[in-house]
């Protein structure tokens, strides 16, 4: 009869652990599942919104010579301000890369900078400036760097 008691007592105290260590890893599961915004890298504060940034860098050598002030502010006007009339910075820059010739071309560029929603409309206007530009221009490359930020007013 004693071992029976035992026995019990162990199988009681097997259930007690088993159900703690069910509960300590439903515990674990919520603080993980709660701290995924911060596994994407960051979490904005209560005054901010999540946003993506973008710099576009626009070399301005071209086979026929080069992309001059001109040629930039009608382009920007006519594919960038037509997609993002909400504002954007422009500013330039002296850039160098190395061409799919295997050539480093150190050339002037134009930096655009922007911050949006990053949705996919979005994201389809700003692979539409991409490609008027490659195409307008004759480029073989532009660059797009995208970043997640925290954004307030």
């Amino acid at each position: 009869m004693h071992w029976a008691q035992e026995n019990k007592e162990y199988e009681r105290r097997l259930d007690v652990l088993w159900r703690a260590s069910g509960n300590f890893f439903g515990i674990l599961l919520c603080i993980v599942l709660s701290s995924c915004e911060t596994l994407n890298g960051f979490a904005c504060g209560r005054s901010e919104q999540r946003a993506i940034q973008e710099f576009v860098y626009f070399g301005t050598d071209t086979p026929s010579g080069s992309v001059t002030p001109e040629d930039w502010a009608r382009f920007l006007s006519e594919a960038v301000t037509s997609r993002f009339p909400e504002g954007f910075s422009v500013w330039q820059a002296s850039g160098q890369w190395r061409a799919a010739s295997g050539v480093i071309v150190n050339e002037p560029t134009y930096v655009l900078s922007m911050i949006h929603a990053g949705d996919a409309a979005t994201n389809k206007a700003m692979q539409g400036i991409l490609t008027a530009y490659k195409t307008r221009f004759q480029q073989e490359a532009v660059l797009r760097v995208t970043a997640s930020v925290c954004t307030s007013l």
